[in-house]
């Protein structure tokens, strides 16, 4: 399937209520239903539901609960794939679990795959060991989480017959304001190294555990120029994704072709 000519992308920067899902939801869905726009992806911060909390025994839910069911019905509302990670339990284990749900109904996830041990992270939830593509009008779309962003070779866009692996990453984070440089340096780091169009949506504003988050969510295209920069502000903007603007690029600066091979071990 060959690509939509543009890809249309909401970004929500919000503050959350800490560890409280029914304000989160609500605040949320009214947040989506006041959107000036129809967007074919809506990308939430990491954690949405509940902020970046390591209570997981508290807090998490299995798949098809009550945020995940949340999503499907919002994704079938407004017409758009909603994305964002949440705190699932799944056969007895804690991941911080972004969750991609199609109009449709359809979800699929990913397991974030680098745990914040400065946090405690890796001490309660289980490292992810798989990177799905997904797929949105004929786009190739990357998953990441947040502290992902500081790990390059996990998201390296690997070239195949078919072509590079991916045309978008994106990243859902709670990233903290005291390193907000190296979330403002490292988002157009990707879209350069990888030549494709990189997204990051975080948070803003004080978590339970007075941890302050500013925000920055923006959008980068496949040179690491900046599209989109939400600064500091509790809004929704969105941004369009130019498919020939990409290929061309591509074709003319293919130095993807050059890129190294490597195998992950996981």
């Amino acid at each position: 399937m060959s690509k939509s000519p543009f890809l249309n992308i909401a970004l929500v920067q919000t503050p959350l209520y800490w560890k409280d899902k029914v304000a989160n939801l609500a605040m949320l869905e009214e947040k989506i239903w006041g959107m000036k726009s129809s967007p074919d992806l809506i990308i939430l911060p990491e954690m949405f539901p509940t902020g970046f909390s390591m209570d997981a025994k508290e807090l998490a839910e299995p798949m098809n609960l009550g945020v995940s069911k949340w999503m499907k019905q919002m994704a079938a509302q407004t017409g758009a794939t909603l994305t964002g990670s949440v705190i699932i339990q799944d056969q007895g284990k804690f991941y911080n679990r972004l969750l991609w749900v199609s109009p449709e109904g359809k979800v699929s996830h990913y397991d974030k795959r680098h745990l914040f041990r400065m946090a405690g992270e890796d001490d309660v939830f289980s490292m992810g060991s798989s990177l799905p593509i997904f797929q949105l009008k004929g786009w190739k779309i990357c998953p990441q989480i947040c502290y992902d962003l500081r790990f390059p070779v996990w998201s390296r866009n690997t070239n195949s017959p078919d072509g590079l692996a991916y045309d978008l990453v994106f990243y859902v984070a709670s990233w903290p304001a005291a390193r907000v440089g190296a979330w403002d340096a490292l988002l157009p780091a990707r879209a350069i190294e990888n030549l494709s169009y990189s997204i990051g949506v975080n948070r803003i504003e004080e978590d339970g555990n007075g941890i302050s988050y500013c925000g920055h969510s923006a959008a980068y295209d496949f040179k690491g120029e900046q599209l989109l920069f939400l600064g500091e502000n509790d809004c929704i903007e969105f941004v369009k994704l130019d498919a020939e603007g990409l290929d061309t690029y591509r074709s003319k600066f293919p130095a993807w072709m050059d890129s190294d091979e490597f195998r992950i071990q996981v």
